[in-house]
């Protein structure tokens, strides 16, 4: 995938940025609350920011309500359920299989190099792993991709999103076979979102997000799901986490960003922009100058003019895209502001 189609996709992801950033996952079993002892709900958060699970692989499904169509290079965000295998081997070795109607997207870590594999056109890209000395989130070793870290995503929404949350525990559950704490994040009042809550199931044992739950307000089913429908812990096959490209491969090297080495944006694009914090933060991108906001591009990156209503405000003139949980902004100019708030607050993002 070249690095435009990539840029492409991410662009999508911005459209749901708020959503897909927290994570969310497939409602709680039927099964019975299983009995456990009582624990705080700090005592459970600095545990989950704190939890080394080890090698494990599962079956993660995802249940997208976000009422996007399917879009070209992003099919993820269109509605509907999807699943992925997942296999971790607890240091920084991870592996994602991505099916598809057409083929597989294979991601594979091995701590040393990332590797994207599409096997619809038969290329293959890779790009240095997360670096030892800069970890993906809080409280895990260094080294951790959090391309193919299954867990990674949803302890860093939790350590991101503690500080501007009401945080309890609210019984128990029964998770993919696991018994599971039931962890419930709700923003406090000064906090401007289209969220009303983000729930997240917790192993007991392993202290691991299993799934998240993610309910806008207004909505009574979750609008976005993801988590474990199966989970096994224990030692993997080490042939998993090396990638060799199969004859006839088209490979490319991932541009570098910055310092860190990490896969980046082509040339002309600017770093995302973060305004504020918590619930109400908002990421603002520059689409690359080479790259405009034009139908029928060759390289099949996605035709943000399909999408949304024509806005305006002081920052100019644009489209206006909302889901159940994000909205997003995409200025005529070239710029693209996306959050899980609603659009006053991505407008006043755009005037700083």
């Amino acid at each position: 995938m070249s690095s435009r189609k990539r840029w492409g996709a991410g662009l999508g992801g911005i459209v749901a940025a708020g959503a897909i950033a927290i994570g969310v996952a497939i409602a709680p079993s039927a099964a019975a609350a299983p009995p456990l002892p009582p624990v705080t709900p700090e005592a459970l958060v600095a545990s989950v920011i704190t939890a080394q699970p080890g090698p494990l692989n599962g079956t993660v499904t995802v249940d997208n309500e976000l009422g996007l169509p399917a879009l070209p290079n992003a099919p993820q965000l269109g509605n509907g359920t999807q699943t992925a295998r997942v296999w971790s081997n607890g240091d920084g070795k991870g592996r994602v299989a991505l099916p598809s109607s057409q083929g597989e997207r294979t991601l594979v870590s091995d701590g040393t190099t990332r590797w994207s594999y599409d096997s619809t056109d038969r290329t293959a890209t890779k790009a240095p792993a997360h670096p030892a000395n800069e970890p993906s989130h809080p409280g895990r070793p260094g080294g951790i991709d959090p391309q193919t870290d299954p867990t990674g995503a949803a302890t860093q929404m939790i350590a991101d999103l503690r500080k501007t949350s009401t945080v309890a525990v609210d019984g128990t559950a029964d998770v993919a076979g696991r018994s599971a704490y039931q962890l419930v994040l709700t923003p406090l009042p000064t906090e401007r979102t289209l969220l009303r809550e983000v729930r997240v199931a917790v192993d007991a044992e392993k202290r691991i997000p299993l799934q998240l739950t993610v309910l806008a307000t207004g909505q009574p089913q979750p609008a976005l799901t993801i988590g474990f429908s199966d989970i096994t812990f224990g030692p993997q096959d080490q042939s998993l986490f090396t990638f060799t490209p199969p004859p006839g491969t088209t490979v490319k090297d991932a541009p570098a960003r910055g310092q860190g080495a990490h896969p980046g944006p082509p040339a002309g694009a600017q770093a995302p922009k973060v305004v504020g914090d918590g619930w109400d933060r908002v990421v603002i991108a520059q689409r690359p100058a080479n790259q405009p906001n034009q139908p029928g591009r060759p390289d099949g990156s996605i035709d943000l003019n399909s999408l949304g209503t024509p806005v305006s405000g002081p920052w100019g003139q644009g489209r206006l895209i909302t889901t159940a949980v994000a909205t997003a902004i995409v200025t005529n100019d070239g710029r693209i502001a996306a959050g899980a708030v609603p659009e006053q607050v991505l407008s006043e993002a755009l005037g700083q």
